[in-house]
Parts: C-alpha cells; sequence; structure tokens
C-alpha cells in the first residue's frame, strides 16, 4: 500500500496480507508458467532477460541503499527489487542487450523507487516506467521481437552481448501481431489482412498460449489471495466492452475483442502489472475504477495512439490518478451521515 494515502484509506482485508516478502516470492512463483512458455516459444533469451534484470535490481538496490546509510539486508530480503527485474525482463524483447536492461533498471530501482523513499513510497510501477523509458528512448531495440524459435538461436550470446549490429537483428525479428495489425494500412480490410498471412508462422498462436499461461499465474494469485480481483476484471472487461463496440461498429478495420485479449501484454498486465500493491489504488471502489481506466486506456491508445501495445502507458496514467481516486472514493461509515467528497476517515473506521 502507497505511503502516500495509507493514513487515510484503510482497506479491511489488508490485515490478512501475508508479509512482503512472501507475497512478492509467490509473485515471482506465479511468472514461471508466463516465463517458461515464452522461452518454448521465443528462446532461451527470455530467461537471460529475467536472470540479467534482477542481477541488476539486487545490485542497484544494494548500492543505493549503501548510498543512502540503510540497512541493506533487511530491503533486499522483501524480494521487491527481485520482483520489479522479473517484470521488466519479462517484457523486453527476447535477448535484449545487457547495457538495454541496465538501463530500463536504473530508472526503475534508482529513479521510480528508490528516489522517492524506497518500498511503500513510489507512486509509480516501476517495471512500467523501466520500460516505457526504454520504448520512448531506444524504440528500435524495444520493437525487435524475434518470432518463433528453437531454445538456442544463432546468435543468442551476441545479442546479449549486444554486439550484434542493429541491420542484423532487425534481419532476426518480426513484427509482433499488435504491431502488424496497427501498421496494416486504412485501405487494408481486416479479412484482406489476415488472408495475406503477414506473420510468421507460428506467432499467433505462440502469443495465444503466451497469454493463456499468464492468465494460469493469474489464477495463482486470485486463489493464493495475493490479489484481488477488481482490478484485473474490470480491467479486462472495461477492454472487451469497448474493444467489442469498436469491433461491432466497423469489423473490417477494428481488431475482435478476442485478439486484443489474447495478443500482447493484456493478460500479463492485468494480474502481474496493474495489481501493483503500492502504486495501484486500495479502496475497493477505487480498484474498480482503476482497472476500468486501465483497460479503456489500453483500448484508446492502441487504436488512435502511436503504440501497438499500451499496458506500460495506460498503468502509469492511472498511477497518477490513484491519490484521487483512493480519496474520492472513501465510503460513507454505516449508520453515519455522507461526509463531502475526499474527507479522510477517523482513525479505525472500516470502508
Amino acid at each position: 500500500m502507497s505511503m502516500m494515502h495509507a493514513s487515510t484509506v484503510k482497506d479491511a482485508a489488508a490485515t490478512s496480507l501475508p508479509p512482503t516478502a512472501n507475497l512478492m516470492r509467490w509473485v515471482m512463483a506465479a511468472t514461471l508458467p508466463g516465463i517458461a512458455t515464452m522461452s518454448y516459444f521465443f528462446g532461451l533469451g527470455v530467461i537471460s532477460n529475467v536472470v540479467l534484470a534482477a542481477a541488476f535490481g539486487i545490485a542497484l538496490e544494494a548500492a543505493v541503499l549503501r548510498l543512502r546509510m540503510r540497512p541493506i539486508r533487511i530491503a533486499l530480503n522483501d524480494s521487491s527489487a527481485l520482483l520489479t527485474g522479473v517484470l521488466l525482463g519479462a517484457s523486453l524483447p527476447p535477448a535484449s542487450p545487457w547495457w538495454l536492461i541496465g538501463v530500463g533498471m536504473v530508472a526503475a530501482i534508482v529513479v521510480a523507487k528508490q528516489l522517492y523513499g524506497g518500498l511503500g513510497h513510489n507512486p509509480f510501477n516501476p517495471a512500467m516506467v523501466g520500460y516505457a523509458l526504454l520504448l520512448v528512448s531506444f524504440p528500435t531495440y524495444m520493437t525487435l521481437w524475434a518470432p518463433p524459435q528453437e531454445l538456442l538461436p544463432n546468435g543468442l550470446w551476441a545479442q546479449i552481448a549486444g554486439t550484434l549490429p542493429t541491420a542484423q537483428l532487425d534481419s532476426l525479428s518480426g513484427a509482433t501481431p499488435l504491431d502488424a495489425f496497427k501498421h496494416k494500412g486504412e485501405a487494408v480490410l481486416a479479412s484482406e489482412f489476415w488472408a495475406t498471412n503477414p506473420l510468421p508462422d507460428g506467432t499467433l498462436n505462440a502469443w495465444r498460449w503466451v497469454a493463456l499461461a499468464w492468465l494460469a499465474g493469474g489464477v495463482v494469485l486470485l486463489a493464493k489471495r495475493i490479489i484481488s480481483w477488481h482490478i484485473p476484471i474490470t480491467m479486462l472487461g472495461s477492454l472487451l466492452l469497448l474493444t467489442t463496440l469498436f469491433h461491432l461498429s466497423d469489423p473490417s478495420h477494428f481488431a475482435s475483442p478476442l485478439f486484443h485479449l489474447l495478443t500482447g501484454a493484456t493478460l500479463f498486465g492485468a494480474f502481474f502489472i496493474a495489481t501493483d500493491p503500492v502504486s495501484a489504488a486500495t479502496s475497493r471502489r477505487g480498484k474498480l475504477i482503476y482497472g476500468a481506466g486501465i483497460g479503456a486506456l489500453v483500448v484508446i491508445i492502441r487504436t488512435f495512439g502511436g503504440y501497438p501495445d499500451a499496458v506500460a502507458f495506460a498503468v502509469l496514467l492511472m498511477n497518477l490518478c490513484v491519490p484521487l481516486l483512493d480519496l474520492y472514493s472513501v465510503p460513507r461509515t454505516t449508520g453515519q451521515p455522507k461526509a463531502a467528497p475526499g474527507t479522510p476517515r477517523e482513525p479505525g473506521e472500516r470502508p
């Protein structure tokens, strides 16, 4: 829970949450189906991303804590830096250069987390800050998603080291389904686009399996009550509602709801990114608005914006709204007159 507004918003279920370290480790365990499935389809470059990002996260967290003269071991034991590395590493194109991962983790750990005071004080999701910075600063490297390939593709280690020329990297990559559909051209109908087989063999199927693997991990988090249903369900619900309306209005130019759901980072974002307990909304009503806002922004940016996948930007934009959402979504105490909007509750009052 963010320390920025924890004093005014108390969730009754918060007392039943496991300790921070246990929560973080369960989230990391739930990412294993998604990481394993991505590695199966896109090679061991996925695992190298995660390992490098996790190592950078631990090293950077320890270095900043030392500079701040704070206890290092206690902070590292909460596994939050490790989880940030896992989430950012899984978000990047397989076998991303080590320096690219390092820049992203500096933005995530040093800028988005420690400069705000550490875990519990950061207003933005650290992994998505790192991802958004890389996407804006290094778009060429961030769009080099390879088509499905063997576990050990040629040039893997050179890619990780960042020694392959950009032209060669580009020859090894292919468009993601979202990217290909977004840039199909206004004059091309959806039926004509898919009839041309625009993606390498197995690409669309691979992304669907990866999405289902993230869904399986999300179900584990729900079953263990690590996260609540409010944010993922409302995010996916608003996304499906808007994409259905767009698709029904013009199926020749707008992708189907299932396409938006099972490609890109939709399910990964719904269960692993949007539900970050620090930067997400904390009141029940606030969570519903927060999740619905993320889903709506994802559809709007994907459809009318310049980026084919918009989960990172949607989450960061809604992170900005969290303090107001929690402040103005505090329910009235049972038996008490309705308070003015944004009035904090007294200590001990329940939502």
